[in-house]
């Protein structure tokens, strides 16, 4: 009797710590709706060697994010089949000429690369060109804020996946001051690589994926591919135009392992010349409209042309250049082209440019 007493209260403590158990998973999944991961315990007392979780993990607000522009399967986001990432951010905030300081957070969330990945794209210039390599996305939110990351940025870099929408923040709190830093309450998007963080909007809702929207003719297979010259435009209005490298800039060199998406390994030589920071911190002034909706595209004497966004360029934490290359001896493939030290493939490294082109107003 004993026995059996005993085995029946089991059972029905085994059956209740179960219902308990599916009950707290349900909860979990109606208030972690677009979270794959629970709130990571903090490690306050440096059990590991882990720098980033030894502070209260918390959640952010989030919102429904739509998809649009230019790809057939446009529509809301489902976040429940992507993969959850981390990255760690400095934030700091244009003010006036200066730059403010407002703190270093990790922040979870789901990468542009994997929201993105499953759209059919749709260019409405592809007829002209057809490379993907002139895209960008425009992310927008429900104030009217706006910023530009460009398609390379999201899909050539040699980083993946570290430009997300966050939707659990930490803070990375100083051990000697215990500073802590204002902490977001809604959902945000973050650029890892942007030293001025002004691209970090609150509660992202749409994105829009446009192709660059300027005329250039399209010569495929032009012999020989050569500008004596390029011509530097700021809102369609000629500002300089370029027959050498310019001489009050250091040219420097990089090493790299040269590879195309298509072709593979190209070369191991080092790249040497100018940097298109140094030379367009001269000609355009840092605001926070530049940094969040500025873009360059680089156009070839054949039409071919990639973009890049002002943050791209000139804004970068990592001191991952894009240098102009200017070599006068070339008569084919020459004289100017660009190398993008922070991509992993080659295909924006373009040669035989005549013109780069900067707008801040690209409808």
């Amino acid at each position: 009797m004993k026995r059996t007493t005993i085995l029946s209260t089991v059972l029905v403590f085994l059956f209740f710590n179960t219902s308990c158990d599916n009950k707290i998973k349900q909860d979990n999944n109606k208030t972690n709706k677009y979270s794959q991961t629970s709130v990571i315990e903090a490690d306050t007392i440096d059990a590991t060697n882990n720098f980033y979780d030894n502070a209260e993990t918390y959640s952010l607000k989030t919102f429904e994010l739509e998809i649009s522009g230019e790809i057939k399967n446009p529509g809301k986001v489902d976040f429940s089949g992507l993969t959850l990432h981390s990255i760690i951010v400095k934030e700091t905030e244009l003010s006036g000429e200066k730059d403010t300081f407002i703190g270093a957070y990790r922040y979870d969330g789901y990468s542009l690369y994997d929201i993105l990945n499953n759209c059919i794209l749709n260019k409405k210039n592809a007829k002209e060109f057809n490379p993907i390599i002139d895209l960008f996305v425009e992310l927008e939110n429900d104030k009217g804020e706006k910023t530009v990351i460009s398609w390379g940025e999201i899909f050539y870099p040699n980083h993946l996946h570290e430009i997300i929408i966050a939707t659990k923040v930490m803070r990375i709190v100083p051990s000697k001051t215990n500073e802590l830093w204002k902490l977001p309450t809604e959902s945000k998007l973050i650029v890892s690589s942007d030293l001025i963080t002004e691209r970090n909007i609150n509660r992202p809702s749409k994105i829009t994926i446009k192709s660059y929207n300027k005329n250039l003719k399209v010569e495929k297979g032009k012999k020989p591919l050569f500008s004596p010259k390029v011509d530097i435009y700021v809102e369609n209005k000629i500002i300089e135009t370029l027959y050498k490298n310019p001489s009050n800039i250091q040219e420097k060199s990089l090493h790299t392992i040269f590879y195309g998406r298509g072709r593979g390994i190209h070369s191991t030589e080092p790249f040497t010349g100018v940097s298109l920071k140094s030379y367009f911190n001269t000609k355009i002034k840092r605001t926070q409209k530049a940094l969040r909706e500025g873009i360059f595209v680089i156009a070839a004497d054949d039409g071919y042309r990639g973009v890049y966004t002002y943050s791209e360029l000139c804004n970068r934490n990592d001191q991952a250049e894009v240098l102009l290359i200017c070599k006068p001896e070339l008569k084919d493939n020459g004289i100017f082209k660009v190398f993008p030290s922070c991509d992993f493939f080659s295909d924006r490294a373009i040669k035989g440019i005549n013109g780069i082109y900067y707008s801040e107003n690209q409808k």
